[in-house]
């Protein structure tokens, strides 16, 4: 390799955070029995580039407290470390107060653990590494569920970093579409089609770790109807074949992607945000009674749903909007922008950062980053409605839902972090 490319310290790590079976997954409302095994094991995994760390595990989202915690006990400076959910329906509740339930204390427990565990890790197997980077294919597997044609992010952005030899450590890649190919029917611990993208791209590199990072996903999922969420029957598109099917699909983008070395330094930036809820729901009282007379005579799915909304207009609902305060973050990996969002991030907030940062590598442009308080949909979303916009803070356990504009206040501040560190 050209010696143009100078090398930067890197480590990568994986750690088993799987629990005991018993406990009750999160992500879909409808489920009413506690998880009975495991189809794949969940995990935290560490990938350290210099004096900056990314941890990604396999939960739905991480409580912004629990990163921050992470981030104390890291060993890095809090602005150089994020954490982040690959938002697997297929685990346990990772959020206290949000996700329809009750956190169990010792998964808490162990997903922090293990995820500072994985930066530990990553960070003592440090050594000379260089950086590559390209963009796969549209691997087909996303389509927006809001509207029929309906934008996506199609990019598959890609990491490789390999020793001074040439042996990859890790490959790290991107894609903006919802992990639900396993719907509420299914009670085994699993990573949903991600799990098996990691797996193929780690067959075709031996003793490589592949890390999947979510990109903007709020609106984009595999194609099924979104009924079929609110029941715990298994449709033929809803199976571990077709998980398997579909990240295989991603894995062939992956490993597809024409790879160029990266030169330049190693920097990271962090910028506190603050989002304003804006309240839809008034007549709480009304809507509590309406809601519990649904429960009755509906299936057990939807007896479930209605039951916690009813809940929900009884207390949550009735909090004051206090701004939700949580941050954005930058990296600079020797040209190649990393940005970190927090939240289910729609796919025209990931197509406006990557306007932003055209000319140079493709970007990595990552949601559900040091927090995950609910969905923050683009401004043009807001006049459509719809469950994202108008329903799912019930589920996440918050007032309202987050105010038109909060997706391009997260934006400018990514836009502004980027042009800062490309200096």
């Amino acid at each position: 390799m050209n010696q143009s490319f100078p090398p930067v310290s890197a480590g990568v790590a994986v750690v088993d955070i799987t629990p005991p079976p018993g406990l009750f997954m999160c992500g879909y409302a409808a489920r009413t029995e506690p998880a009975s095994g495991t189809h794949d094991a969940l995990t935290a995994r560490a990938l350290v580039v210099g004096d900056t760390a990314i941890v990604v595990a396999d939960v739905l989202g991480f409580h912004e407290e629990t990163c921050a915690a992470i981030r104390r006990r890291s060993g890095f400076a809090e602005d150089h470390v994020v954490v982040i959910g690959t938002h697997t329906h297929g685990a346990p509740l990772p959020a206290p107060g949000r996700g329809g339930g009750d956190a169990d204390p010792a998964f808490l427990k162990q997903l922090e653990d293990g995820c500072v565990e994985a930066i530990r890790r990553a960070a003592e197997a440090r050594q000379p590494a260089r950086l590559l980077s390209g963009n796969g294919a549209n691997p087909g597997i996303g389509f927006n569920r809001r509207a029929e044609g309906g934008p996506i992010d199609p990019n598959v952005p890609v990491l490789r970093v390999e020793t001074l030899d040439g042996a990859p450590l890790c490959i790290a890649f991107a894609h903006g579409v919802h992990p639900v190919v396993l719907g509420a029917g299914n009670r085994l611990y699993t990573g949903d089609y991600p799990h098996f993208a990691r797996t193929t791209v780690e067959a075709a590199y031996p003793g490589a770790v592949a890390l999947f990072l979510p990109g903007c996903m709020g609106d984009v999922s595999t194609g099924h109807s979104a009924a079929s969420s609110i029941s715990t029957d298994t449709p033929p598109d809803r199976t571990y074949d077709e998980a398997e099917r579909l990240g295989g699909r991603l894995a062939a983008s992956v490993l597809g992607a024409q790879l160029t070395p990266l030169q330049g330094d190693v920097g990271a930036q962090s910028r506190p945000v603050d989002l304003a809820f804006e309240r839809t729901e008034t007549d709480l009282d009304g809507l509590a009674a309406q809601w519990d007379a649904a429960a009755e005579g509906a299936d057990v799915a939807w007896g479930v749903l209605y039951r916690h909304w009813a809940n929900w207009a009884r207390t949550t609902a009735r909090e004051p909007l206090t701004p939700w305060a949580g941050r954005v973050t930058g990296f600079n990996w020797g040209g190649l922008p990393l940005v970190f969002l927090p939240g289910e991030i729609f796919s025209n907030t990931a197509l406006q950062v990557r306007a932003a940062l055209a000319g140079g590598p493709p970007p990595f442009v990552v949601s559900l980053s040091d927090g995950v308080p609910g969905y923050i949909p683009s401004a043009e979303a807001y006049p459509e409605g719809g469950y994202e916009v108008m329903e799912a803070h019930r589920y996440y356990g918050q007032p309202a839902g987050f105010a038109r504009g909060s997706a391009e206040l997260l934006a400018a501040a990514a836009m502004a972090i980027s042009a800062e560190l490309a200096g």
